[in-house]
């Protein structure tokens, strides 16, 4: 990879590659072995990708303790991402959120798991509406002072949460969120209405996670042929169980989209990923492969350009804005989710 292809990261001054390497596949969530994932691992960083993402609920720490293994002898060169605020016990409720207790305790565990010093992006994974963002900023400044991570992010937030970090941090005089990480692909578009404005407005790095929407721009999806049978499909049928009518709208603008892709000689991933860095908020795109074959289907995106008629035709497939299936949104507001948020209790 060039110099050329180097993206800004916000107004951070760091410089990061257009693909980041996830990692929430490597464990017991995907590829159980090892050896064969921290191979991927040095086959991204070879290919130039230099950001790597991660977080303590993937596989419980397994994912963390397989970056911190692949990363010996490397750590210099890649700036290192993880998260917090998943649960990590089943049986103790405080083993996860977004409370002071929980980060200074857990930013401890990942640094050991993750065999370093410290975290380049520590990110709060999702919100936690009953927990004050002050609480949480106060314990991740207090971290940036120690040195033991270096800047703060955040993950799926909506535009409303962006905004009141952005206020708490300067009211409050506590370090700012510098990045956020929310579910963008061309089947769910709806960030592009506020949460990336929002993001350019405060000078944030954006780093997409499911730029492939968990597998249906995969390439696996054409017409004429059955859909393939995903594991997903048990863990989260919502999103990827065909038979419901948002998939079935899905399905058939996946197979709107492999015909473009053909046309433009391109793989509908390059045509999804390309789409995605075409996005001036985008700083680099999260990709998560399970095997090596997974991950070179991915490289090389950095030197696809797609032309306007071919932008303009994938807007006509999904409009602006648009994300087809709710379930793609990655977080529910709980005033959505819990009916006693938005009715009167008699």
């Amino acid at each position: 990879m060039t110099t050329d292809h180097w993206r800004s990261l916000g107004t951070t001054g760091v410089r990061v590659s257009p693909l980041t390497l996830g990692t929430m596949m490597f464990g017991a969530w995907g590829n159980t072995d090892h050896a064969e994932s921290v191979r991927i691992i040095h086959r991204a960083l070879d290919a130039g990708v230099n950001v790597v993402d991660t977080a303590d609920v993937y596989a419980r720490g397994e994912s963390e303790e397989i970056v911190g293994r692949a990363l010996k002898g490397r750590r210099d060169d890649v700036v290192l991402a993880t998260k917090f605020h998943g649960a990590m016990s089943d049986d103790d409720p405080n083993q996860g959120g977004n409370s002071r207790r929980w980060v200074i305790r857990e930013v401890e565990s990942s640094l050991r798991r993750l065999q370093t010093d410290h975290i380049d992006i520590y990110q709060v994974h999702r919100p936690r509406p009953e927990a004050d963002i002050d609480e949480t900023l106060g314990a991740l400044s207090d971290l940036v002072r120690q040195g033991k991570i270096r800047y703060i992010g955040t993950s799926t937030f909506l535009p409303s949460q962006i905004v009141e970090a952005q206020w708490v941090a300067e009211r409050r005089h506590r370090e700012r969120p510098v990045t956020e990480q929310p579910p963008y692909s061309i089947l769910a578009r709806e960030v592009e209405r506020d949460v990336l404005p929002t993001a350019e407005k405060y000078g944030l790095g954006v780093l997409p996670w499911s730029p492939l929407a968990g597998g249906w721009l995969s390439g696996r999806y054409r017409r004429g042929e059955d859909a393939p049978v995903s594991s997903r499909q048990q863990r989260q049928p919502a999103r990827h169980d065909p038979r419901s009518p948002e998939n079935r709208r899905k399905l058939e603008a996946v197979y709107a989209l492999q015909d473009l892709a053909d046309e433009a000689g391109l793989s509908l991933i390059h045509l999804a990923l390309a789409f995605v860095l075409e996005h001036p908020a985008v700083s680099s795109a999260i990709i998560g492969p399970r095997t090596m074959e997974q991950l070179e289907s991915q490289l090389g995106v950095e030197k696809v350009t797609l032309p306007r008629d071919v932008l303009d035709r994938i807007d006509e497939i999904v409009p602006p804005g648009t994300t087809i299936n709710d379930a793609d949104r990655g977080y529910a507001p709980p005033a959505l989710v819990d009916p006693d948020r938005r009715r009167i209790r008699r």
